[in-house]
């Protein structure tokens, strides 16, 4: 998609390629490079947090120098990063943490020294987030918690430093009160990790057992009982995240050419009307997302929380990257079922079928797409529930 540019915004897109080009990895010991790219951002002009407002050391940049950084960053190839710490808890101690946290966890969130995981969903508790039953129980003398209970799916808690961690503190009230948001450290004795392998065979996510787990009261977020507040903010920061526009348009691209790349008759694969025409209505859809971005985008440089257009990013953008991965797997034909052993013809055909078969999860976690339509039907198109 091709939107009205400035010449300012020309300027800095050019300057972007450059930052890009010059900092691009070369070989070598890839962490020191990560590590320094994030340096080198910070001194460009606080590259390395695009999304933090100005008060907390962000660059303040407009939609349209969003927009530009994450379409060019998905064609580069930036370091890889965490999103839990800095696009997701980061927000929500800006919003509700107090002082005292905001100087002790951003800074090391910024510099990339703490790795952070997200402790939402329990094996009764996923979608229905509200029903979680995680235990926090405050002390008699009122200085810390003791937590209880179980989180499941949790992405990369076996390398986590910190946990930001919905318990429940009352039973007193409807299902979204008397839940409280707490921080604390992965490392300590009470924390048990088990690994989950994917259906794509990757090790991302765990099931985490707490027992007896101490945290400081001074580790609380807020008020105690609001976390379901705090915890609804996060999602749509979450959820923003997740619908991956700018990578799915690189994406799509490289579908694009994988397909022309497979002879069919006197042509390629992409001369087949049945799969262009799948390709050219993808192409749409992802367009139309991306306007959607733009307005998220806009929103957000006006120092506005993402509201509930985040759910039809995450809706349409985790589908558009579901059918990229499909077609994917499509162009790989019959070779595509060689996953898992050696590679037989086109060379993306074995990837094509782990790609495909993580993909399913995409329109689950951060809220299953049953869930954003009903957010859409309530908050966007203002449609009510004739339940009583």
């Amino acid at each position: 998609m091709d939107i009205e540019l400035s010449k300012e915004d020309l300027d800095f897109e050019a300057e972007v390629r450059g930052f890009l080009k010059e900092n691009a990895y070369t070989g070598g010991d890839a962490e020191a490079w990560r590590m320094n790219w994030f340096e080198k951002a910070r001194e460009k002009g606080n590259w390395d947090v695009p999304k933090w407002p100005v008060k907390f050391g962000g660059p303040g940049w407009t939609p349209n120098q969003h927009f530009v950084w994450q379409k060019e960053t998905a064609r580069a190839g930036t370091p890889w990063d965490m999103p839990f710490g800095l696009s997701m808890l980061g927000p929500v101690l800006m919003a509700h943490g107090s002082e005292e946290q905001q100087q002790r966890f951003l800074p090391d969130i910024r510099a990339r020294k703490v790795n952070w995981c997200q402790g939402y969903s329990e094996p009764g508790a996923g979608s229905d987030l509200a029903s979680l039953k995680t235990k926090a129980e405050l002390s008699e003398d009122g200085s810390h918690y003791v937590v209880n209970g179980t989180k499941i799916w949790t992405t990369m808690a076996h390398i986590a430093d910190w946990i930001f961690c919905l318990t429940r503190t009352s039973d007193a009230g409807i299902k979204q009160e008397g839940i409280t948001f707490l921080l604390f450290p992965m490392k300590q004795d009470g924390v048990e990790i088990k690994p989950i392998i994917t259906l794509g065979g990757s090790h991302t996510v765990n099931t985490v057992f707490f027992s007896d787990v101490k945290v400081p009261v001074e580790n609380r977020v807020g008020e105690e009982g609001k976390g379901w507040t705090y915890a609804k903010g996060l999602l749509e920061h979450e959820r923003t995240g997740i619908a991956g526009i700018s990578n799915s348009i690189v994406a799509l691209e490289g579908l694009k050419n994988k397909a022309r790349s497979v002879k069919r008759g006197n042509g390629s694969l992409m001369d087949v009307p049945s799969f262009r025409a799948k390709v050219a209505e993808l192409e749409v859809d992802l367009m139309a997302v991306e306007y959607t971005e733009l307005r998220s985008l806009a929103t957000a440089s006006a120092g506005t929380a993402p509201g509930p257009e985040s759910s039809i990013l995450k809706l349409k953008g985790t589908d558009i990257q579901q059918r990229i991965q499909k077609l994917t797997m499509e162009a790989g034909g019959q070779f595509s079922a060689a996953w898992g052993g050696t590679n037989a013809g086109p060379d993306f055909a074995r990837a094509g079928m782990g790609g495909y078969m993580s993909s399913r999860v995409y329109t689950i976690y951060g809220g299953a797409s049953e869930v954003q339509k009903d957010i859409v039907t309530k908050k966007v198109l203002g449609i009510k529930s004739s339940k009583k």
